[in-house]
């Protein structure tokens, strides 16, 4: 488990402790089974710097996303901003600190709105402004933030590129002067020249509003590029945590070095000179994982002890966290 000991408390944003996230679902005409879609994560945040969470589809990215902001509610375990439990809390004044940016620009936009009102909506509920001429002036100032034209204040979705609505959709998260931002896979559903335009825009507000995010991502190579340290999960578990070069440099889980081994290679020679790391089996299911380590089944290097106990995430080296019985 990933602790803050010896840390400066007050470098710290956002501390995530023992995070459990169950869904029950119905197996059967009575019987329920709970999908554990987030099982006993911790980690924190530091203020300004970004953590990337990579990992398969279905791993429970997104689900740790919005149970940190209570969009979802945490089955168990504790979620503090900036040293206060936000559990059981009315989380309206925390708006204004945490906000997110969803995954698809299409359906996280409200096709009746205009520009102008899925912008100010937050300021709206907030109270944020003083008169109509002040609110107007904000979300002008918000579209040109963030590239977009003024011309496109009444305008609605429908008539915009995946891009602008992407664009529009971190106006939104923005309205409110947040510190803290999820990124839920922000860039996937966009053309690569369009990813690199949204990376750097987000790359340049952190720096300039002083943001910090939870990036969540499928793309090794953006989160890379944008994170400053990057947790890997699998079927609701952190496996791994450490810094972005750390990771790339020297990753010691099974199932991390598997994701580094599939980033295709531009070079052609070097491509097909390396070892492709292959994993047998099937990813298990949520609703039936298997015993002690949920990585176990697709093991290279599985022993009997990984049968018998889930292996805690542990600081093996200075900074580098791991969830590993066999290194």
């Amino acid at each position: 488990m990933e602790t803050n000991t010896n840390r400066d408390q007050q470098d710290i944003l956002l501390e995530v402790k023992n995070l459990k996230k169950y869904f029950p679902i119905r197996t059967g005409f009575v019987k329920k089974t709970d999908l554990k879609a987030v099982d006993d994560v911790s980690f924190f945040i530091r203020k300004g710097e970004t953590l990337g969470i990579v990992g398969e589809s279905g791993c429970g990215k997104t689900t740790l996303g919005r149970t940190i902001l209570r969009l979802e509610e945490p089955t168990s375990g504790d979620i503090r901003y900036d040293g206060e439990t936000i559990i059981g809390k009315d989380m309206k004044p925390y708006r204004n600190h945490m906000q997110i940016v969803f995954q698809d620009p299409y359906a996280s936009l409200d096709p009746r709105k205009t520009v102008s009102d899925i912008i100010g909506e937050a300021m709206d509920i907030q109270k944020l402004y003083a008169s109509k001429a002040e609110r107007r002036e904000k979300i002008l100032n918000l579209m040109n933030l963030v590239g977009l034209n003024r011309e496109f204040y009444n305008r609605f979705p429908h008539e915009f590129s995946g891009g602008q609505r992407q664009r529009i959709g971190i106006a939104r998260a923005l309205a409110v002067d947040p510190g803290f931002i999820v990124c839920d896979e922000p860039v996937s559903a966009l053309d690569v020249s369009i990813q690199a335009q949204i990376i750097n825009m987000l790359e340049e507000l952190q720096e300039t509003r002083q943001l910090t995010y939870l990036f969540i991502a499928h793309d090794l190579a953006i989160v890379k590029h944008i994170s400053n340290r990057i947790g890997v999960m699998y079927l609701g578990h952190m496996v791994e945590l450490t810094t972005s070069a750390e990771l790339y440099k020297n990753p010691l889980h099974p199932y991390t070095q598997m994701l580094l081994s599939a980033i295709p290679i531009a070079d052609p020679d070097r491509s097909e000179s390396r070892e492709r790391i292959r994993l047998e089996g099937e990813i298990p299911s949520p609703l039936n994982p298997p015993s002690g380590c949920p990585f176990r089944t697709r093991c290279p290097r599985g022993a009997q002890c990984c049968a018998e106990q889930m292996p805690e995430l542990k600081e093996v080296e200075q900074g580098h966290y791991v969830a590993c019985h066999v290194l």
